[in-house]
C-alpha cells in the first residue's frame, strides 16, 4: 500500500474541512460575535474529534492488517501442504531439502529429505541442466514431472486419470483393413462352378472364424475382397499374432492341393475415415507389390509387415504386360526422350532392361540415354561387349548429363527398383511428370509415388524378365539385335543363377523369345566366368564362415580388406549350396567404404525381412543392405536381428 494514501484519503480532507468551518466562523464574527464564538468553537470541537476518530481508525485499519497477514500465511502454509501437487525443493548438489506431504504419499515414506533427486526420479539424469518436462510410472500411477533447475524446483503432478483417458481414446481409434484372396483366379481358372464355390466357401469360413475370435467386423465386398473395421487396440493384437490368419489360410488351402495365400491391407492412426481407407488401400497395395501372402500395416508414420512366407505366384495370363505394353508404347510416342535410370552400383539385370526399354525407344522413333555411374566388376564383361557396336554404347551417358537432358517433355522409366534413394541422381525425377517405374523386387515402404505408370510384379525373376515381356507387345514388326537380346538373357541368367531359382514358366518363356532374336549363350557364359584371383578372393572369404542356428551360414571378411559387392554375392550363392544350409549371410566392406550384406536363402528362410530390418531389402531368397561403420559392428546388428526374430517367430517355415 502507497504512503501516502492514508493521508490523502483520511488527512488531507479532513484538513481541509477544519479549515472551511474556521474560515466561515471568522466570517460569522464579523456580523455577530456571540454566534461566531460559538461557531469557533464547535468548529474546533469537530476537529478534536475528527483527530480523535482518525487516530482509532488508523490503529484498527493496522491491527486488521496485521491480523490479515498471519492469516494469510497460515492458510498458504496450508495450501500447500493440502495441494494434489508435489513441490520438492534441492540444492545445489540436487539432493531434496524440502517437500510437502504430496511427495511423501506418492512414495510412501513419512520423508525424502535429504535423498539425492536422481535416486527418485532416474529419468531426470536424461534431462541434465535443461528445464522441461517427462513423465514417470512410480506403482501403477503416472505422473508429470515438471523440472525448473534455475530456480532447484521440481513439481511433481499425477496425471493418471488423465493418461488412462488418452490411452482409452487411442486404443478406441477406429483401424480399417481389407483382405484380399491373392490368386483366386488363377487358382480356380481349371474348376467348374461348384469346386469354385466350395473352395470358397472355406476360405470364407477360415476368414469368418478368424474374424470373431479376434472382435472385428467383418463385411464380404466381392468374391476375393473382405472388409475389416476394428479398433487399434485390437489391430495391436493382430500385430503380435503376426495375422496368423494368413498361415492358417496357406496350410487349409495346401492340405487340399490348391494353393491359396491373403494379402491383408490395414491402417490407423489417420485424421480422417477418408484418409484411413486411403490408407488401408495403400496398405494392401504394399503387401500385394511384395509378392502377397502378408499383412501390411500402417499406424501413422509407422509401417510394419507380416508374413511373406512364400514366393509370389506367378500370373498364368499376361494380360497386365500387353496393357502395361501399350500403355508405355503411348508414352513414349508422346514424350521427346527418353531417359532410362537403374539403381547405385547396377548389375546385369539393370543394364539389361535399360537396353531393352531404349530398343522400345529407338524402334518408336524416339532418342533414348541410358543413365551409368559407371563400370563396376558386376557389368565390366558385359559393357565391354556393349562397347564393341558404337551405336548401342553412345546411348550410355554420365548422371550428371542426364540432369541436363531431362524436362517436362522427357520419359525417366526407373528399371530394377522402386526406390528414389536407390538412384545414383534422384533429381531427375523431380524434373519431369512422366515417370515409369519396372520392377521385380517386393515393394518396401519407400516408393516413387509421383510415377505415372507402375509395372512391378515380384513373380518375375528379374526385370529383364519384365522388359522382354513388354517388348512382345510394343510392336508386332520389333526385331532385337544380337546384342540387345544377349545383354537381355544375362539379366535373366545372373538372377536366377542360371535357371535355378525364382524361374517359372514365363521365365523360360523370356529366354525362349530372346533365344529366337539371336541371343548367344556363349556370350552369356564368357560374361559369367570368374577370375582367378576373384575366386581365390572368394574362397578366403568362405573359409571364415560360422554356422548359427543349425542352418544359417555367416561369413564375415577381415577388417582393411575390401571387396566387390559382386563378390561378396557370389560368395554367399556358393555358401547356400553347402549340405544342411537353408540360408547364408556374407558381410564384407565394399570399394566403397561401405559395409554390404549379401543374404541367400533356397526359401525356407526370409531373407528379405532380415534385410528389411537391417535397412535394406530385396526377395523372399535373395536380398542385401548396405550399412555405415565397421564389419563387426554390423556383424553384431544382424547376430542381435536373427535373434530377435528367432525369438518372436522363428528362422525356418
Amino acid at each position: 500500500m502507497p504512503r501516502n494514501l492514508l493521508k490523502r484519503w483520511h488527512g488531507m480532507h479532513g484538513i481541509a474541512w477544519a479549515a472551511a468551518l474556521v474560515l466561515a466562523a471568522a466570517a460569522l464574527m464579523a456580523y455577530n460575535l456571540p454566534l461566531g464564538i460559538a461557531g469557533l468553537v464547535l468548529a474546533a470541537g469537530c476537529g478534536f474529534y475528527t483527530y480523535l476518530a482518525e487516530r482509532a481508525f488508523r490503529r484498527e485499519f493496522n491491527h486488521y492488517l496485521g491480523t490479515m497477514s498471519y492469516r494469510i500465511k497460515k492458510v498458504g502454509s496450508e495450501v500447500i501442504h493440502e495441494l494434489p501437487l508435489g513441490i520438492i525443493l534441492f540444492n545445489d548438489e540436487r539432493v531434496v531439502e524440502w517437500h510437502n506431504p504430496f511427495v511423501a504419499d506418492m512414495m510412501e515414506q513419512e520423508s525424502v529429505i535429504g535423498v539425492p533427486l536422481m535416486e527418485l526420479f532416474p529419468t531426470l539424469a536424461q534431462a541434465k541442466d535443461r528445464p522441461g518436462k517427462m513423465e514417470i510410472a512410480i506403482g501403477a500411477d503416472i505422473y508429470e514431472l515438471l523440472y525448473r533447475p534455475a530456480e532447484k524446483l521440481l513439481y511433481v503432478r499425477d496425471i493418471t486419470e488423465m493418461w488412462q483417458l488418452s490411452k482409452q481414446y487411442e486404443e478406441e481409434k477406429p483401424a480399417l483393413g481389407i483382405v484380399f484372396i491373392d490368386n483366386l483366379d488363377e487358382v480356380t481358372q481349371s474348376m467348374d462352378d461348384q469346386q469354385r464355390t466350395t473352395l470358397l466357401s472355406r476360405v470364407t469360413s477360415e476368414i469368418t472364424e478368424w474374424s470373431q475370435r479376434e472382435n472385428l467386423y467383418l463385411k464380404r465386398l466381392n468374391s476375393d475382397r473382405f472388409l475389416l473395421i476394428t479398433d487399434q487396440q485390437a489391430l495391436r493384437q493382430l500385430e503380435l499374432s503376426k495375422f496368423i490368419i494368413l498361415d492358417e489360410v496357406r496350410e487349409m488351402t495346401g492340405d487340399l492341393k490348391i494353393p491359396m495365400t491373403l494379402s491383408i491391407g490395414f491402417a490407423a492412426g489417420a485424421s480422417s475415415i477418408q484418409e484411413l481407407g486411403q490408407w488401408a488401400q495403400v496398405s494392401l497395395d504394399m503387401a500385394l507389390g511384395r509378392g502377397g501372402d502378408q499383412a501390411a500395416v500402417k499406424v501413422g508414420e509407422r509401417t510394419s509387415f507380416y508374413g511373406g512366407k512364400s514366393n509370389a505366384v506367378e500370373k498364368r495370363t499376361r494380360v497386365r504386360a500387353r496393357v502395361v505394353a501399350h500403355a508405355l508404347r503411348d508414352m513414349i510416342r508422346e514424350s521427346e526422350k527418353v531417359v532410362i535410370v537403374g539403381h547405385k552400383m547396377p548389375d546385369m539385370d539393370a543394364i539389361g532392361a535399360a537396353v531393352g526399354v531404349a530398343k522400345m525407344a529407338s524402334h518408336l522413333g524416339k532418342e533414348a540415354y541410358i543413365v551409368l555411374e559407371g563400370i563396376n566388376p558386376a557389368i565390366q564383361k558385359m559393357m565391354e561387349m556393349i562397347k564393341e557396336d558404337e551405336r548401342l554404347y553412345r546411348r550410355f551417358i554420365s548422371p550428371e548429363q542426364s540432369l541436363a537432358l531431362v524436362d517436362g517433355r522427357t520419359l525417366v522409366v526407373v528399371v530394377d527398383t522402386h526406390k528414389a534413394s536407390m538412384l545414383k541422381e534422384p533429381r531427375v525425377l523431380s524434373q519431369t511428370g512422366r515417370i515409369v517405374v519396372v520392377d521385380h523386387h517386393r515393394r518396401g515402404e519407400e516408393f516413387i509415388s509421383q510415377a505415372v505408370l507402375v509395372y512391378m510384379e515380384p513373380y518375375a525373376s528379374s526385370a529383364c524378365e519384365l522388359v522382354t515381356e513388354l517388348l512382345q507387345y510394343i510392336h508386332d514388326r520389333l526385331v532385337l539385335d544380337i546384342r540387345e537380346a544377349t545383354v537381355l538373357l544375362a539379366g535373366i541368367t545372373v538372377d536366377t543363377k542360371s535357371f535355378a531359382l525364382r524361374t517359372g514358366a514365363r521365365t523360360f518363356e523370356a529366354a525362349s523369345f530372346l533365344r529366337r532374336n539371336g541371343a548367344d549363350t556363349a556370350m552369356v557364359q564368357r560374361m559369367l566366368k570368374e577370375d582367378l584371383e576373384e575366386y581365390l578372393k572368394k574362397a578366403d572369404i568362405i573359409k571364415h564362415a560360422e554356422v548359427l542356428y543349425g542352418h544359417v551360414a555367416l561369413a564375415v571378411t577381415e577388417p582393411g580388406k575390401r571387396y566387390s559387392q559382386l563378390l561378396i554375392a557370389q560368395s554367399a550363392d556358393t555358401l547356400l549350396n553347402m549340405t544342411g544350409i537353408h540360408a547364408s549371410f556374407v558381410i564384407g566392406e565394399r570399394q566403397d567404404g561401405l559395409v554390404g550384406i549379401s543374404a541367400r536363402s533356397l526359401g525356407q528362410m526370409n531373407v528379405q525381412v532380415v534385410m528389411e530390418r537391417m535397412g535394406g531389402g530385396g526377395h523372399l531368397t535373395n536380398a542385401a543392405c548396405q550399412q555405415e561403420g565397421s564389419v563387426s559392428e554390423v556383424e553384431e546388428k544382424l547376430k542381435r536381428v536373427l535373434k530377435q526374430i528367432h525369438e518372436e517367430e522363428g528362422l525356418f517355415e
